[in-house]
């Protein structure tokens, strides 16, 4: 099976990429480097002996989407392109919109020019905003996002329901994923994002090393067991299973179906601090900053 992957140098792309290899499938990777580094491709070929074919454009870029879906035959797409920070999101709306929105968009019309009818989406479990009862099911309300990002992808989910329902031949999955950590257990990938980290793990581990002073907890005073934000970290390499998962799933199903990915447990910052300090015997220091403009207490 070839399956296009945006977005496939990125964190969570790459272990998908390393996962597919491991199973008999053929990554074809598009992705602007955006959140990424060019290396990564080597790092794959390291942990399974090949190098997985890349191309480096951008996916609002119509022409080269379509050179690729006429170059390879392409059974399936995993669609993880896309900025997520939440708090950049309140700052750069637009460009949230733009990339997130448009660039599904566009790959969604060259995906119905080239015929191919399955595609996995990267969307979040933050289409479900602020809930009012957690765990949350798949059956919980959405649409009541509380920052750009979060209504970036639910408005990608609404657009790629909307596809489906006019055309009944496509499958798609759209997966709501909570908190991605860790690793592969090699080290050799894992989040490394290009400047200050916008997600609690990768800043963590950088503060642990001196490379950076302290962290950043933004609010003590939310309405969770310490003040600070609980959400569900999930495993990484855990999440790239649950992709091919639902490749398995798209083979025998038609239709538009979301599942979350996620343990169902939830953790504190502070948690993930002490159990961060256990495990490393590294002390990380941290200072309380304000709240986070478009963060919730709980999910």
């Amino acid at each position: 099976m070839n399956v296009l992957v945006t977005g496939g140098l990125g964190y969570i792309g790459s272990h998908t990429c390393v996962k597919l290899i491991e199973s008999g499938m053929t990554p074809i990777i598009l992705d602007n480097l955006s959140n990424a580094k060019p290396e990564v491709v080597q790092r794959i070929e390291h942990l399974v002996g090949e190098a997985p074919l890349c191309y480096f454009g951008d996916v609002r870029d119509g022409e080269l989407l379509d050179s690729i879906f006429a170059t390879h035959d392409i059974d399936a797409v995993i669609h993880f392109a896309g900025l997520k920070a939440v708090g950049e999101s309140v700052i750069k709306p637009l460009t949230y919109y733009d990339n997130n929105v448009n660039g599904s968009l566009v790959l969604a019309k060259a995906m119905r020019k080239a015929g191919v009818n399955s595609l996995i989406f990267s969307s979040s479990a933050t289409v479900y905003g602020d809930p009012e009862h957690v765990p949350l099911t798949e059956n919980s309300p959405t649409g009541a996002a509380t920052n750009p990002y979060g209504r970036s992808k639910h408005m990608i989910e609404q657009c790629f329901t909307d596809l489906q329902k006019s055309v009944p031949t496509l499958s798609i999955t759209l997966l709501r994923y909570f908190n991605p950590a860790g690793a592969h257990p090699s080290g050799n990938i894992g989040e490394q994002p290009n400047g200050i980290p916008n997600n609690l793990v990768p800043y963590i581990t950088q503060v642990a090393i001196g490379q950076r002073e302290a962290l950043s907890v933004f609010g003590d005073d939310y309405d969770t067991p310490d003040g600070t934000g609980v959400r569900d970290y999930l495993h990484v390499v855990d999440l790239a299973v649950g992709h091919l998962k639902a490749l398995d799933k798209l083979n025998v199903q038609d239709g538009c179906v979301a599942y979350n990915l996620g343990t169902g447990q939830g953790y504190s910052v502070l948690e993930m601090v002490a159990a961060f300090e256990k495990a490393s015997g590294q002390q990380v220091p941290y200072n309380i900053a304000p709240r986070r403009a478009g963060d919730i207490a709980c999910c």
